[in-house]
């Protein structure tokens, strides 16, 4: 069992920042070993896309709208994962999701996601 809480978004005006939280736990969290968390979004009418992920060694992958941008890092525990956003956009405004893939594992685990709004 998995639970993945998101936590920190919000309504910001363009230009503005935000910094996103997902926390893993659940007894699965104990039995496995943390593999890449990731963040993604989905805009209403729009397919949910890839954000940021960051692999258990720290490796990072970015959307091109995210670089420069946006910063994902996790916790030396590996049970948190944030994102940091930056210069945020009316394009941005979207739920945004955390995801969790467990070490050699093929099953992946979604939050309920929170809602980040940028309003101009």
């Amino acid at each position: 069992q998995v639970q993945l809480v998101e936590s920190g978004g919000g309504l910001v005006q363009a230009g503005g920042s935000l910094r996103l939280s997902c926390l893993a736990s659940g007894s699965a969290v104990s039995r496995n070993i943390m593999g890449t968390m990731g963040w993604y979004r989905q805009a209403p009418g729009l397919q949910r896309e890839l954000v940021a992920t960051i692999t258990r060694l720290g490796d990072t992958n970015y959307a091109e709208f995210a670089k420069g941008r946006f910063t994902i890092s996790r916790d030396r525990a590996q049970m948190m994962v944030h994102l940091q956003m930056n210069g945020l956009e009316s394009e941005d405004t979207a739920i945004y999701y955390c995801k969790l893939r467990f070490w050699r594992r093929e099953q992946d685990y979604w939050g309920q996601g929170t809602q980040v709004t940028v309003f101009s």
